[in-house]
């Protein structure tokens, strides 16, 4: 894979962005498809990981990095996100660093295939964000295509026993399911409704 996932990312997180923009207060205590995340936990998990991406692109330990944001005030949420998805288009700026070696949860990968991957965990939590607003916005599929490809690429088996894994086994697609439904389906999620 020879790609520069750094578009794909950055429009990624133009979408979460956009739904992000879209969270009302009395949303945040609600449900998610993630059964251990309310909406403001799985706003804490997106932008945590988008700082860890962000520390991994300007060569440092991403490892390090809690993956949530804590001490945000639930009507900054829009504007920590921001803050956090601007680091990382500064810390990838560098063509460089898509070639170097970096470290994230899954092990150590060439920078573009570890920025491809974090295109896949935005990706999916922006499925998952959507489904606990109540899907306010058209989401691209061309994002949920890509996403899915990642996928099928690191996670190819039917049953994942890692515990350590963040995503189930496979569950059965729903008929007639968008890119989306099709990613959350291959991730073991479930729509709420």
């Amino acid at each position: 894979m020879n790609i520069d996932p750094r578009p794909l990312y950055t429009r990624a997180t133009e979408q979460i962005a956009a739904l992000v923009a879209t969270v009302r207060p009395e949303q945040l205590a609600g449900p998610t498809p993630c059964a251990e995340f309310d909406v403001r936990t799985l706003l804490s998990h997106i932008a945590g990981g988008t700082r860890r991406i962000a520390v991994v692109g300007a060569g440092g330990d991403g490892m390090a990095v809690r993956p949530f944001l804590d001490g945000v005030e639930d009507d900054r949420w829009s504007a920590a996100y921001d803050e956090v998805r601007t680091e990382v288009r500064k810390s990838w700026a560098d063509d460089a660093r898509l070639d170097a070696l970096v470290t994230v949860p899954w092990g150590e990968a060439p920078g573009r295939i570890a920025l491809s991957g974090y295109v896949m965990e935005a990706v999916t939590h922006t499925w998952d964000l959507s489904e606990s607003l109540g899907r306010p916005l058209a989401l691209d599929p061309e994002l949920a295509e890509f996403a899915l490809g990642i996928a099928r690429r690191v996670l190819p088996d039917e049953r994942r026993d890692d515990e350590e894994l963040p995503f189930d086994s496979a569950v059965p697609t729903p008929e007639g399911a968008d890119a989306y439904g099709r990613l959350a389906a291959y991730l073991g999620r479930r729509p709420l409704s």
